[in-house]
């Protein structure tokens, strides 16, 4: 079942330690592109504040139909996870956890 992102981030202990697919819409040809599965990394827990919890991971992905290169990150903190997609508008990202 495919989760839409919204503005609020997902559950982090719902997610951490799990992996993840990305699904999101190309902004340059409209191309639904879905990603391999992602790992969600903890949050910080020897941080010192909130503002440096975080964790995150970055990679990159090849729409299929225009071979335009996106930057994926997922950031995990305290508040929750949190998917961006570089030049994707964060509405059109959707997740997905492998069971």
């Amino acid at each position: 079942m495919w989760i839409q992102q919204k503005s609020t981030p997902a559950p982090v202990d719902e997610l951490q330690g799990r992996t993840v697919g990305l699904k999101f819409e190309c902004n340059q040809c409209n191309t639904e592109v879905f990603t391999d599965l992602i790992g969600v990394p903890a949050a910080d827990h020897l941080a010192n504040s909130t503002e440096d919890d975080g964790q995150y991971e970055t990679e990159e992905i090849k729409c299929p139909g225009c071979d335009m290169t996106h930057e994926i990150t997922v950031k995990s903190n305290f508040d929750g996870v949190h998917f961006e997609v570089s030049e994707v508008k964060p509405e059109s990202i959707a997740y997905q956890v492998k069971a």
